[in-house]
């Protein structure tokens, strides 16, 4: 089954990343908006799947980047329609914003290859079979969580903040066999994309690395973990993907 897949960016330096490679080796084809260049939103007909994408602005940061508005309208619609919806780190907070929750400051930043636990639920989800149940080290990139939308449930928690992903169902969602999935960190990231987020990130590298040293890495620690753990994060990415599209009653 090809899979029209549609991403929202909310930077020029972070993409689809491994999510590209799978979707082109499953002969997927993908859409792009980038919203902060004025780009026109597609309606959720034109897709089967909107990925929503990280980026270092707040969802509440309307009137800076008025662009969200309409972003935020496609993502509930596209929710509503029973659509996959997928969101990653700052994409994980509009959805969940779109879903009635709150999203704030966590009170710590998480940004380097840290553990992450998956919750009782988490471990016995059935999109999440090929992840570890003990904790396993991910790439986060983050100061700002969310609280768990209603309906929704927790995946995942690190020491630092206990809601790092969620899943959710509509009764239509049930019926069409989609999900609704969105993650905090950074499966995606691969050994081309990680050193782009990390050049252009430094400055909040630096000032994390100061004010929340236990949880934010430097940049030689970054990119020496990355190659020691991105090829298993994309893997257990690729598993996520098949199963959520397996899933699907088409």
């Amino acid at each position: 089954m090809t899979l029209r897949i549609h991403a929202l960016f909310h930077t020029d330096y972070a993409d689809l990343s491994f999510i590209k490679q799978w979707a082109n080796a499953h002969n997927h084809p993908i859409t792009v908006s980038r919203s902060y260049d004025n780009h026109a939103l597609p309606t959720p007909d034109s897709f089967d799947w909107l990925i929503v994408m990280g980026g270092p602005m707040s969802v509440y940061d309307e009137e800076k980047h008025p662009w969200l508005i309409a972003e935020k309208e496609l993502i509930t619609q596209t929710i509503d329609a029973g659509k996959t919806v997928i969101g990653i780190c700052l994409g994980s907070q509009l959805i969940a914003h779109c879903l009635g929750a709150n999203v704030q400051p966590s009170g710590v930043k998480e940004i380097g290859w840290l553990p992450m636990q998956l919750t009782e639920t988490g471990q016995a989800h059935p999109i999440l079979q090929d992840l570890p149940k003990d904790p396993f080290m991910v790439f986060h990139w983050h100061g700002e969580g969310f609280d768990c939308p209603k309906g929704a449930s927790i995946i995942a928690e690190t020491q630092a903040w206990a809601n790092q992903g969620f899943i959710y169902q509509t009764p239509k969602h049930k019926q069409l066999g989609t999900w609704v999935l969105a993650w905090q960190c950074h499966f995606e990231v691969t050994e081309e994309s990680l050193p782009k987020m990390v050049s252009n990130g430094n400055a909040a590298i630096q000032s994390g690395l100061q004010d929340y040293p236990e949880t934010v890495q430097s940049p030689d620690e970054i990119l020496a973990l990355g190659d020691k753990y991105i090829e298993e994060n994309n893997e257990r990415l690729a598993a996520m993907l098949n199963r959520i599209a397996a899933s699907e009653n088409k």
